[in-house]
């Protein structure tokens, strides 16, 4: 309903611990908020590795007698929001195969851009996909491999990828972590008593007690088995691009990526923003959640007062019965809900943390101006979404992004607010202890990092030629009432 960039993928692992697979359900739920599609666990005992997986979210997928028939001290878990691949069960998470190397089941955060050049080489060579999962290539790769060892047949297949991807591998006795040399995605090292866990946030560990040791690194593959740890870094060195997002909207604010709070980083976004676009009001109002952090800075860095002048119904499934007749704004009201007490007569800031489309962010300032707003000021704690992502987020192309087609002033009165303010570029680069050149900010700039082995043109949702002439903005929903 929200009219936002969809979360990528959320992996986990664990080895050593006797309840492995509990465990990463718990991490699961943890790392939900990546993605809602389906989930899945697989575990391993030393002989066997046994796989669950369904459409759906984590707690309707797993319970005691799910989770009792994956058995074993080692599991890898993954929930998924498809970014390269139909939203179907043959493309959930994790994928297990069963080659000439025994038994691997693999789980991706990311995207691999250059999946389909190797997925057209595999399938002249005879091999039968059964996803169109861009994760899959991997697989067919590490079961082609004539190296004399598993971690030798995984570190030859994965070397010949390029895009973002941070895995989480199991066999029938190790776990093993490969985060791609620009590191775009995070993936952290944990520690839980003698067992050893990895996640794509540290929120996760958090949930299960386990402490924080290090990020896995760009470029590195660790196994972890029965020997110990071991790790290679089989990678040529890459320029650093850590995914400036997850900061932005991604991660869950209790979470540290990329070695730095996000909590912190997204209130130092609302505090910057403030400095850069600050006008008179009378109270800041967050559209939450998302937007919380980044007015909290706002409301600290402009002396405004905070208030929740938007609550919202955290009870909302995936789906839900529209009436017949058209309520408008339905979708958005069924969320959200202003306060009318908070928002009367008042000169109002709304922070959120970032703008794709716009259509949302239109509804929200037009519930709030006939909840009595004075003044309805949008201040968003990013700069304006000018590209599509390839490095694992889905993001819509380029001419339906309102940043891209249409000037600020068009933004303005297409959202209906009495005045519109981005971040800058400095502004967001700044917020991330000084560590700007490190982050992949193609989504702000058009500038990738990592080159597309075809015309990119025609690659996934990517259409960065544009005619040039002013896109159409959405239509407005009708003002019927039922």
């Amino acid at each position: 309903m929200f009219d936002k960039f969809r979360d990528e993928c959320g992996v986990f692992g664990i080895y050593g611990h006797p309840e492995a697979s509990k465990l990463a359900y718990l991490g699961l739920y943890a790392l939900q908020h990546r993605g809602q599609e389906s989930a899945g666990i697989a575990s391993a005992d030393g002989d066997h590795v046994r796989l669950v997986r369904q459409m759906g979210y984590v707690n309707e997928i797993f319970d005691e007698a799910t989770l009792a028939t994956l058995t074993g001290p080692i599991a890898i878990g993954h929930t998924r929001y498809s970014t390269a691949g139909e939203s179907k069960l043959s493309n959930a998470q994790p994928i297990l195969i069963d080659c000439v190397h025994g038994q691997v089941g693999i789980c991706h955060n990311g995207n691999i851009v250059n999946a389909t050049e190797v997925r057209d080489r595999l399938v002249r060579a005879g091999s039968i996909f059964q996803t169109n999962s861009d994760t899959e290539v991997v697989l067919h790769l590490y079961a082609r491999s004539q190296a004399g060892s598993v971690e030798d047949a995984l570190v030859e297949s994965v070397t010949q990828l390029t895009g973002a991807f941070s895995f989480a591998l199991i066999t029938k006795d190790s776990m093993i972590a490969v985060r791609d040399p620009h590191g775009f995605r995070p993936l952290a090292l944990g520690r839980l008593d003698d067992a050893w866990v990895v996640s794509s946030e540290t929120c996760a560990l958090d949930l299960i007690g386990a402490t924080y040791v290090r990020d896995i690194e760009p470029g590195e593959v660790l196994i972890v088995g029965p020997h110990g740890l071991r790790s290679v870094k089989p990678f040529p060195k890459a320029q650093l691009s850590h995914c400036i997002f997850e900061h932005v909207y991604f991660a869950r604010p209790d979470s540290e990526v990329f070695g730095q709070s996000v909590n912190e980083v997204r209130t130092s976004l609302g505090r910057v923003l403030a400095r850069e676009t600050g006008i008179d009001a009378d109270v800041v109002v967050p559209i939450p959640d998302s937007g919380v952090c980044a007015a909290i800075g706002y409301s600290e860095e402009s002396k405004i007062p905070l208030r929740m002048g938007l609550i919202r119904n955290h009870y909302v499934g995936r789906t839900f019965i529209e009436p017949t007749q058209s309520i408008r704004h339905f979708g958005v009201k069924v969320k959200l809900n202003p306060v009318k007490s908070i928002l009367a007569g008042k000169r109002v800031v709304l922070i959120d943390d970032s703008l794709v489309r716009g259509t949302t962010s239109r509804k929200i300032v037009k519930m709030v101006r006939a909840s009595g707003a004075a003044e309805v000021h949008l201040r968003i704690s990013c700069p304006p979404t000018i590209s599509p992502c390839f490095y694992g987020v889905d993001t819509p192309r380029r001419q339906e992004l309102i940043g891209a087609t249409h000037t600020l002033e068009e933004i303005r009165k297409y959202v209906a607010a009495d005045t519109i303010g981005y971040l800058s570029l400095d502004g967001l680069l700044s917020s991330v202890n000084g560590q700007g050149s490190s982050y992949c900010t193609s989504c702000y700039t058009g500038q990738y990092p990592v080159a597309f082995p075809r015309d990119h043109n025609g690659y996934l949702q990517l259409s960065l030629k544009i005619d040039g002439r002013p896109q159409p903005l959405p239509e407005e929903e009708p003002e019927t009432v039922g």
